[in-house]
């Protein structure tokens, strides 16, 4: 591999206060930045400097919305905005980010938290919780261990998704209550679990940018179809440097 490799922000996640500090902090799971390395990509962290968002877009070769378990703004489920209520700082930086980056054509890659941010910012609205918003016996949130593949998805033949993993059938693992639910013209669903659940997206106008509802870094090992999303995002990342 060059030296070159191309740089490949990733966003982090944020908490007020956990088991690593008292006081407000980044965190996110080191399985991302393996991946991106072994992928062939210089992975590095974006924190949440709003100003820093133009200079982000023009050093990255291309970005990685991670997963994440943190509140969505009332409007992005289709209800109207509490007077008390307070946006989470991820969503503050990740929302205008999300757009400035898809404006520029960046290659991205978004998982599960990050392709709903994806799809929110073409738009679309989520269901709260995929267990009252659909007939579904599938539990999307606590079906299995992240590490353990939970259910089958349905990938639609020759779309990106689906020339990216080399697969029409996959099974993934899931930890996720939102799900996609209207609002989706701008983009192109390409994966669907056996309940309709929307298991992935793609903007076919862009270059590079596709979403999955799972957590392809736990199964990013070197001849895993899920090792092809980095890798192809590696790659696009490095045509467009």
């Amino acid at each position: 591999m060059s030296e070159n490799r191309p740089l490949i922000g990733i966003l982090l996640d944020h908490q007020a206060s956990g088991t690593f500090s008292s006081r407000p902090h980044y965190a996110l799971r080191t399985s991302y930045f393996d991946a991106v390395w072994r992928a062939g990509g210089l992975p590095v962290a974006l924190p949440y400097i709003a100003d820093a968002g133009p200079e982000y877009l023009a050093r990255c070769d291309g970005l990685i919305l991670p997963g994440g378990f943190y509140p969505f703004p009332a409007r992005l489920y289709g209800e109207a905005t509490p007077a008390d209520e307070t946006v989470h700082p991820r969503f503050q930086f990740e929302e205008g980010f999300t757009r400035m980056a898809l404006d520029a054509d960046k290659p991205m890659l978004g998982i599960c938290a990050g392709m709903q941010v994806i799809a929110a910012a073409t738009g679309a609205t989520l269901y709260r919780d995929v267990r009252d918003g659909l007939p579904t016996d599938i539990d999307h949130l606590d079906a299995a261990p992240a590490e353990e593949a939970a259910h089958a998805v349905t990938i639609t033949a020759d779309s990106l998704l689906a020339r990216t993993l080399g697969v029409t059938e996959l099974n993934v693992n899931t930890a996720h209550k939102e799900a996609l639910r209207d609002g989706l013209s701008g983009l192109t669903v390409n994966a669907t679990a056996p309940d309709g659940v929307i298991e992935g997206i793609e903007l076919p106008e862009h270059r590079f940018c596709l979403g999955v509802q799972w957590h392809p870094e736990f199964f990013a090992a070197a001849g895993d179809p899920n090792f092809q999303l980095f890798s192809r995002l590696v790659a696009a990342a490095g045509e467009a440097a």
